[in-house]
């Protein structure tokens, strides 16, 4: 019970590292047979799906800073 809720005190996109990692990895493993290729993509899909949730991330703070 007590992980529980430490887990729940954890903010929610702390989860979006775990997730996009997951994420690049399945899709890369399922368009590449050879590992060393397999992990060269997921990097680079990895790196472009957290590159693109700080470019979204951005834009949206910046909107909202005025209200």
């Amino acid at each position: 019970m007590p992980v529980l809720l430490a887990a729940a005190d954890l903010h929610v996109s702390l989860y979006l590292l775990p997730l996009a990692a997951v994420i690049s990895l399945v899709y890369s493993a399922s368009r590449y047979e050879l590992p060393d290729k397999i992990v060269i993509r997921a990097l680079k899909l990895f790196g472009q799906i957290i590159g693109f949730m700080a470019v979204v991330f951005a834009v949206l703070w910046f909107f909202s800073m005025g209200i």
